[in-house]
């Protein structure tokens, strides 16, 4: 399947996940020009926890936002020829207790 025709899901939740890589870009870019024009403190090696701090804030922001409207993939079927995964025996049997 072609990028082209690849339908995008335009829901609050995916709009705010695309955001993740160009923010993590321009954070690391403003860092770096933080340690080429101020240095000391400022430096690369004190700042980039703010990388990790911009990652945290918007996946908090995503897993808020609602999905309404949101566009799931359909699920690949299964290629020829391979056998479904054996069903589990005990799964009905619940927690063992008293061991």
């Amino acid at each position: 399947m072609s990028m082209s025709h690849r339908v995008r899901c335009n829901c609050h939740r995916c709009v705010i996940r695309g955001l993740m890589g160009p923010a993590v870009v321009v954070t690391v870019g403003v860092l770096f020009l933080l340690d080429q024009l101020r240095g000391g403190y400022l430096s690369f090696g004190n700042t980039f926890p703010v990388i990790l701090i911009v990652i945290g804030v918007i996946s908090l922001a995503s897993n808020l936002a609602p999905d309404d409207g949101h566009i799931s993939g359909p699920v690949p079927p299964a290629p020829p020829g391979t056998t479904p995964p054996p069903q589990n025996p005990y799964a009905s049997q619940g927690p063992a207790s008293g061991r």
